[in-house]
């Protein structure tokens, strides 16, 4: 009887441990909701950059985000990485390189995410799901270069929200044909073939291989939503 009432007195401690730790961390979600939104709030008109944070300056991908990415902080876009090396650290070089506003959300993991020197406004996260929210709340345009997994997490969490109406139907650039084609094409001819999303679905999505086209696009954008 005695090591049953022990148990139980165990069971229900660490049921109120677990109780109190979930509290606590509602808690540091809120916050971070709250640092997010404070932070950004008054900002221009954003772009977001996603891309391998792997990347090295002279790859394609690292030149053209920070070639893009400082043609749109000259036309008064603010740019926003996910704050870490690679691509990240190549758009927010070239928002800072044209005077514009640099902005990182960094995530605290492990590896490969120590902040880029070219972040003028940095806000770290714990939580990923907070972090998205701040990508998307605050974007006009994303412009998705050749990366991996995270980077394929993202654009497919932005399509998502696009394809249900959850936010405004703003573009998204896929830039590098040779890289993309071949998604866009299983995307074609085995998801849309097989009517697992719509035909309008796949207007979402912008391959290119021209700066000039994003920058158009996004103008054009900007025009269409008054910003």
């Amino acid at each position: 009887m005695d090591t049953e009432s022990t148990m139980d007195k165990n069971k229900r401690y660490l049921i109120d441990e677990i109780n109190l730790q979930d509290a606590w961390r509602l808690f540091k979600i809120l916050a971070e909701f709250v640092e997010g939104f404070d932070a950004l709030a008054s900002i221009p008109p954003a772009v977001t950059f996603f891309g391998s944070a792997r990347s090295k300056e002279g790859d394609m991908e690292y030149d053209t985000a920070r070639e893009l990415a400082m043609k749109l902080a000259s036309a008064e876009c603010s740019i926003i990485t996910g704050g870490g090396p690679g691509v990240m650290e190549a758009a927010n070089r070239g928002a800072q390189e044209a005077n514009g506003v640099s902005i990182g959300l960094n995530i605290e993991i492990p590896f490969e995410q120590e902040p880029n020197p070219y972040v003028d406004k940095l806000i770290s996260f714990r939580y990923f799901f907070v972090r998205k929210v701040m990508f998307v709340k605050y974007s006009i345009a994303f412009v998705i270069l050749p990366g991996g997994f995270g980077t394929m997490d993202e654009l497919f969490e932005a399509l998502t929200l696009i394809q249900t109406h959850k936010i405004a139907p703003f573009p998204v650039y896929l830039f590098g044909k040779k890289y993309w084609s071949g998604l866009i094409d299983w995307l074609r001819e085995r998801v849309l073939d097989e009517e697992k999303i719509s035909p309008e679905d796949l207007d979402i999505l912008h391959i290119v291989d021209s700066q000039e086209e994003v920058l158009k696009g996004i103008s054009r954008i900007r025009r269409e939503f008054g910003v």
